[in-house]
């Protein structure tokens, strides 16, 4: 019997969308993007700039056999659902989809779902809509742009100076990093002084004399002020307000990103694998369930039909004067306000509800996410803050307190936010008070912080580069490429980072640069709104980013490889350091004339007799540097195992043991048993 079809991105989700829609909806998955731009052409572009900027697109490594069986599928459907996830990306994914497998427009629909719950995935497929064309139109401008960027300008610092890559985002995040360096090497420190009236219960600092700031500059100048001080410090004034201190908005991508690394150590990357596997769903007693809502977004809006439930759940267990107000913000230019912010799916599910199905990082991602959207619907925390201004001969003393006086929000957010008491004595106006001593102490200006993982994401949103889903991606690329390197858990970048961003600030400032990135990030918008054509975006771009390259393959010094101090046995010129596929190499500067390659000699590492013949099995690597056992006699011997051999015969068929999964086991039968 034919059934409806519906293809989603993953593997992980189509088995639980398929309990929910039930027998006559069949779940399949793509594995993610089944297509992508060739290789072909000019510069191995895969794009015909000659016309219009045409694409050529081409199966996936490895794909070739899922698009086979997706056409199979589909033949035998009568609808087609496509459920690939609900974004630009995903988006281009249900065209590629479409397109690959010759769907005709009245044998599909394209579904989204915002969250894998029983609920919103049967109202998903009940209100079906078709591909939006702009939004295609715009990712797939994104993906041409990044591919011209990215193949003509790694090239060229390939050639020029040994350089990995470079990219459209990628290069202007690694610039950050290398000017916030600069702006570190050129910092001058300027030593400054303050002074401290210390008390029984309390201190108070200088910070004015009459009505003026005061600067301490030097020990001189604090010591002065010392000398010019009474015993006596009368209370100037003491101002008591209450202040209300609100909590953050739920969560977007980026600010998810941010909170993870600060609060939880995790990386961008690890952030994001987590929050897939929370939205794609977990395994609960007696159902599969995605215990987020879609988590690439940066919209902030939360549903009516979580609001309810969830203001109603507060009063309930925290009281009605927990229940705070719907946080409305200022829609954002580039926002994708298609979908929801990042929170729980329902807010009966609570961490503690869960734990027993979650791994820790789960456990401690989703516990942030739940805590973070339920206080974003709490009242307000208030404390009771007082400041008090002593007055010493002019100078003026200050001290600050704060004391609580209703949790709020931080009923559940006081693990991520802290707001601790500092109680002050009372005090009265004119009231005198003698300290039990005076202090000054020397310190020196510091240079600006140099970015963690959390600061370059949130200064790459509020420049507007890049799209939050991409920033895992940059940092790892910019990790990869030996662009930076990390110390105290903060980017400093490596000299050929520095190398990279200053050669391609010498040909390609006007593009490679803040204000050009996002201004492009905008025209991509205008794309996706319709407002505009993909083809003018791309042949303005072009026009000025071609011959800018064609000169700088023609102008840019290249970079002579370093010399070891050695000479070539075969022709005695100089060997030289170069960069290959698999890393460094030492080779003869006379290339191509000469193609000696010197063979890096390695202490072999004996594992055991080789059970083949009379040589050792050592450890080895492949050219990508995966480790593997070999023979000592290769290739009079051929013994070969990924898996480490140990010592031994199998009990019951004779062949080698292997050591895996912390267990020994006959690398031929089922035969297996304990490693101690």
């Amino acid at each position: 019997m034919s059934k409806n079809l519906v293809i989603v991105e993953s593997p992980s989700k189509s088995k639980t969308i398929e309990k929910y829609l039930g027998k006559d909806y069949k779940v399949v998955s793509s594995k993610g993007h089944i297509r992508d731009l060739a290789t072909t052409g000019p510069y191995g572009l895969g794009v015909d700039i000659e016309n219009g900027f045409k694409p050529s697109y081409v199966p996936i490594k490895g794909k070739g056999s899922v698009i086979k069986e997706l056409k199979k599928d589909v033949k035998d459907s009568d609808m087609v659902y496509l459920a690939s996830d609900p974004d630009r990306e995903g988006e281009a994914i249900a065209w590629h989809l479409k397109d690959a497998l010759n769907i005709p427009d009245d044998h599909y629909r394209r579904i989204l779902f915002h969250e894998i719950t029983h609920d919103k995935v049967l109202d998903a497929i009940s209100n079906p809509t078709v591909i939006d064309d702009n939004l295609v139109k715009s990712q797939e401008t994104r993906r041409i742009l990044d591919r011209i960027i990215g193949f003509r300008l790694s090239k060229l610092l390939q050639s020029k100076i040994g350089a990995k890559s470079a990219g459209r985002v990628q290069s202007v995040a690694l610039k950050l990093i290398v000017d916030r360096e600069r702006e570190i090497e050129a910092f001058h420190p300027e030593e400054y002084w303050t002074i401290t009236a210390i008390f029984p219960d309390y201190e108070a600092v200088l910070f004015k004399y009459k009505d003026d700031d005061i600067e301490l500059k030097s020990e001189e100048e604090a010591n002065r002020v010392l000398d010019s001080l009474g015993d006596i410090y009368t209370v100037e004034s003491v101002e008591k307000k209450e202040r209300a201190k609100k909590s953050k908005f739920p969560f977007i991508t980026s600010t998810l990103q941010q909170e993870a690394s600060t609060k939880l150590g995790f990386p961008a990357r690890k952030t994001m694998s987590l929050a897939q596997k929370l939205y794609e769903g977990i395994d609960l007693d007696s159902e599969t369930v995605g215990l987020i809502t879609y988590m690439r977004t940066d919209s902030t809006r939360l549903s009516d039909d979580f609001v309810g439930p969830a203001r109603k759940y507060i009063a309930e267990k925290y009281g009605k004067e927990y229940v705070g107000y719907v946080k409305q913000s200022k829609k954002k230019e580039n926002v994708q306000d298609a979908h929801e912010a990042i929170r729980p799916t329902s807010v009966l599910r609570t961490p503690e509800a869960v734990k027993p199905y979650l791994k820790p990082d789960e456990f401690k991602l989703y516990s942030l996410i739940y805590k973070r959207t339920l206080a974003s619907l709490m009242a307000d925390a208030k404390v009771n803050q007082t400041t008090i201004i002593f007055d010493n001969h002019d100078y003026k003393f200050k001290t600050t307190g704060q004391v609580l006086l209703f949790e709020g929000y931080l009923k559940v957010y006081r693990d991520y936010e802290s707001s601790e008491d500092k109680i002050l004595p009372e005090i009265h106006d004119k009231e005198e008070c003698i300290a039990t001593n005076v202090s000054s102490e020397q310190h020196f200006t510091k240079p600006p912080a140099r970015y963690t993982e959390a600061k370059l994401i949130k200064e790459l949103e509020e420049l507007g580069i890049g799209r939050p889903s991409t920033y895992a991606k940059i940092i790892d690329t910019i990790k990869e490429r030996n662009y930076v390197e990390m110390e105290d858990k903060k980017f400093k970048p490596t000299q050929m980072g520095i190398e990279t961003t200053d050669k391609l600030q010498e040909y390609f400032s006007d593009l490679i640069n803040v204000e050009y990135t996002r201004d492009m990030e905008e025209d991509l918008d205008k794309v996706a709104d319709g407002d505009e054509e993909s083809q003018d975006v791309l042949s303005n771009f072009y026009q000025l980013f071609e011959p800018r390259v064609k000169n700088a393959f023609s102008d840019m010094e290249k970079k002579a490889p370093e010399e070891t101090g050695e000479v070539c046995p075969e022709c005695g010129s100089p060997l030289v350091i170069r960069n290959g596929r698999y890393g460094k190499f030492v080779a003869c500067s006379n290339y191509p004339t000469c193609k000696y390659i010197k063979k890096e000699k390695s202490e072999e590492v004996v594992v055991m007799d080789c059970p083949e013949c009379d040589g050792k099995i050592v450890e080895k690597k492949t050219r990508k540097g995966k480790i593997f056992y070999g023979c000592q006699n290769y290739p009079k011997c051929k013994f070969a195992s990924w898996d480490k051999p140990v010592p031994g015969k199998c009990p019951e068929c004779g062949s080698y043991l292997v050591e895996k999964n912390g267990k020994i086991k006959c690398s031929s039968c089922s035969y297996e048993e304990s490693k101690s």
